[in-house]
């Protein structure tokens, strides 16, 4: 679970985000909309701990941000997977590559490298582009393939930011469609965007941040 008890942060005399108290459970798929530069990213970045809050507590399963040394944070974020806007591709190695670096780090062995990475192409829909370099695909497979690199480690939650931000709408209705699947396998999923025309037809839970402060606007509906 992650949960957030009164949790503020603020950019020098900039507050960001003011008293923000959330829980997001196991196999949940959660949006947070808001405008551009509201906190979105701040909101995630206080999740994988990147950065730390200056008022409450930030729990992700068992690390606290009250408690947590540097030395841990490669373990807390192994338990995460992280999408971003901009894709974050090595530009210099392929598909396959790209998608296996998170394992290299983490020292697994070639046999068991080789099976993860083909199961999370498999997963998004590129085995056949393995190897592809980045600029050899589309931003729409661009994207799917940081998707795939977010899911090698199996993570309980997959947090995306602003995750089709660069792509037109059907692209973006594709990856949308990507991550509902990737959930009702059971990873929760927590997505970042400002386009609430997008997501406001998914029948998932919607939480609204604004001035600083998170208000769910919309419940999970079947």
């Amino acid at each position: 679970m992650i949960t957030f008890t009164n949790v503020s942060f603020s950019f020098g005399n900039s507050p960001i985000i003011h008293d923000i108290s959330l829980q997001v459970k196991p196999g949940e798929f959660v949006f947070l909309v808001g405008q551009t530069g509201c906190g979105k990213s701040t909101l995630l970045r206080l999740m994988y701990m990147d950065i730390e809050p200056q008022r409450g507590t930030v729990v992700v399963g068992k690390y606290s941000s009250a408690t947590i040394v540097q030395r841990e944070k490669p373990y807390l974020r192994r338990t995460l997977g992280i999408v971003f806007q901009d894709f974050r591709l090595l530009e210099d190695r392929n598909v396959f590559d790209n998608v296996a670096f998170t394992l290299h780090v983490t020292g697994a062995k070639g046999k068991e490298i080789k099976k993860r990475v083909l199961r999370a192409l498999a997963d998004v829909g590129l085995s056949h582009q393995r190897n592809k370099m980045p600029h050899e695909l589309s931003g729409g497979e661009q994207q799917r393939v940081a998707v795939a690199r977010a899911l090698i480690n199996n993570p309980l939650f997959l947090l995306a930011d602003e995750p089709t931000g660069n792509l037109d709408p059907d692209t973006s209705h594709e990856i949308l469609e990507l991550l509902k699947n990737i959930n009702t396998r059971g990873t929760a999923v927590i997505m970042a965007t400002h386009n609430y025309n997008l997501v406001r037809k998914m029948h998932e839970r919607i939480m609204q941040l604004r001035d600083g402060k998170l208000v769910e606007i919309q419940k999970r509906t079947e």
